[in-house]
């Protein structure tokens, strides 16, 4: 029984994959399409959309569906790539990710599909949805992928399909091996989006000019040189190239001094000024209604993709939000995103202005 059109976002990879064939099998109308939103070449002059749509075509014969490719690199430099270099020059951290999805995948994506007279979109992201359109973790918790899409907004997910939500990764490429899909043994990818396996100082390199500077203690002891402050995030260990001083522990950066082009950094993992246990946040949004204005509210943050829960409270003041914990947490970055969740469902969250500790 046919249940109506929908358009995929397949990307070259297993998942978009196993969701075109899972869609086709329930008795879909499904419409393959690539999102070509990068068209640089790497340090070898090799593009990887070139491969992924490769795969992509080979994807869409095996399952038996029609597939296209639209170009949507314009949109993603103006609205994802330039924030990228602007949080940069600012000295921030950002998760160019986050804005993809609510730009590119559930915004230029979205009304694609809809042009194209589909009554849903779909993707492999590893997240679920209730009939509310409220945003669920995904099964696998490895896999969680709710982090990223914590700014996408109900009414958009009321028109998505996450057909790989409720399964762990292995079922997934066990799917895809067991019919034949040529990319069930492709490796994920890794590191952002549009860097990809590249070297990401080199990548930055050529957008941004590098203006090196002194590496201090808080003291304002010279202990060494930067490349550049673009270059570093807080908490960071690797790279520093801090030698021959101190007393033999490691060095971490724990803040960026602009005005002076200065990389401040300090030794021993346990430093204090490398926790904190309050982050201001703005660029709030959320996935449907928002925490009361002005009341404390328990819940818990990720400040990176891959970190556990942590406890803490939120407190929304117009369209800034407070988020205080108990538990010291190590090197909250400003650009990061903040995101919320209550139990299994992702609330919204925002963007890391300042960490301190009140």
């Amino acid at each position: 029984m046919k249940k109506g059109r929908v358009v995929v976002g397949l990307s070259g990879g297993v998942d978009s994959a196993v969701s075109a064939l899972l869609l086709k099998q329930q008795g879909w109308e499904v419409i393959g399409v690539f999102m070509n939103n990068w068209e640089e070449t790497d340090e070898n002059g090799a593009c990887t959309a070139v491969d992924d749509w490769g795969d992509v075509r080979d994807v869409c014969d095996r399952i038996g569906i029609p597939y296209y490719s639209v170009n949507f690199a314009k949109d993603y430099l103006d609205r994802v790539f330039s924030y990228f270099l602007e949080e940069y020059r600012k000295g921030r951290t950002p998760n160019p990710d986050v804005l993809c999805n609510r730009e590119i995948k559930f915004k230029a994506f979205l009304d694609l599909a809809l042009q194209l007279d589909a009554e849903k979109m779909a993707t492999g992201h590893f997240v679920r949805t209730d009939a509310d359109g409220h945003l669920l973790r995904g099964v696998d918790p490895n896999k969680d992928q709710s982090y990223f899409l914590y700014m996408v907004h109900d009414t958009q997910l009321k028109n998505a399909i996450f057909p790989v939500g409720g399964m762990t990764k292995a079922e997934v490429r066990r799917i895809a091996a067991e019919n034949g899909l040529p990319v069930s043994a492709k490796k994920d990818s890794t590191g952002i989006c549009f860097i990809g396996e590249r070297k990401f100082k080199a990548f930055l390199k050529n957008y941004l000019p590098a203006q090196p500077g002194d590496m201090v203690t808080p003291e304002g002891v010279r202990v060494g040189r930067h490349d550049g402050l673009m270059y570093y995030t807080l908490g960071q260990r690797r790279g520093l190239g801090i030698g021959g001083c101190g007393d033999g522990r490691s060095w971490f950066v724990v803040g960026k001094d602009l005005p002076g082009n200065r990389l401040i950094v300090v030794q021993g993992e346990d430093h204090p000024l490398l926790y904190t246990t309050r982050a201001v946040c703005s660029d709030v949004t959320w996935v449907s209604e928002p925490l009361p204005e002005g009341v404390p509210t328990a819940c818990t943050c990720k400040y990176r993709y891959r970190q556990a829960d942590q406890p803490v409270t939120a407190l929304l003041e117009g369209d800034r939000l407070t988020l205080c914990s108990a538990v010291p947490q190590r090197a909250v970055t400003p650009g990061q995103s903040a995101v919320l969740y209550q139990g299994e469902r992702c609330i919204g969250g925002g963007i890391v202005d300042l960490a301190d500790n009140g």
